[in-house]
């Protein structure tokens, strides 16, 4: 069984994936940072975020369980959340 990422793992992940696929500046992303606001991701780029953390979670995430994820930290809270139960 693999081992329960930390909140700092999963936030320097996310780091990677924003900028990786949506070529974010990286002094842009904080945990505080608004994803829709301060980042510029639109509902089609939380979609392609959301496919990307699925290996995360081994391929079973609910979509809804991110529907009030407005920040960096929101994600981090609710992925570490949803490992934890996975685990």
């Amino acid at each position: 069984m693999a081992a329960i990422m930390t909140r700092d793992e999963l936030f320097t992940r996310i780091s990677t994936i924003l900028q990786d696929t949506f070529e974010i500046d990286p002094a842009r992303i904080s945990p505080a940072a608004n994803l829709y606001t301060d980042l510029d991701i639109d509902s089609i780029d939380a979609v392609d975020l959301i496919v990307q953390l699925k290996p995360l979670l081994g391929g079973k995430l609910q979509p809804d369980a991110f529907k009030a994820v407005r920040t960096v930290q929101d994600v981090v809270d609710v992925l570490h959340g949803l490992i934890r139960d996975a685990a």
